[in-house]
């Protein structure tokens, strides 16, 4: 199995949920942003508290489920914000 090492930041909730703000994980190829998402819920038990499909980015644009992810993308997990 072929993996690749992705980049992650945890934003605000996620951040202090996890106890990082952010890190490296290999995840196997094909790489997308569901898998990510579920690299970091199997190195997390805390994450088994986030959202099913969390917000996400990768290099600053706002990612789909299925997107893709590169080697050197960075994945962030985004917490719902509130404003008014």
């Amino acid at each position: 199995m072929t993996t690749l090492t992705v980049r992650l930041r945890y934003l605000a909730r996620y951040a202090e949920l996890l106890g990082v703000e952010g890190e490296e994980l290999a995840v196997a190829e094909p790489v997308t942003v569901e898998r990510v998402v579920d690299a970091v819920r199997a190195k997390h038990p805390a994450a088994s508290q986030l959202p099913a499909k969390p917000l996400c980015a990768v290099n600053f644009r706002q990612a789909l489920w299925g997107d893709r992810v590169a080697a050197g993308d960075e994945v962030a997990l985004l917490p719902p914000v509130a404003g008014g």
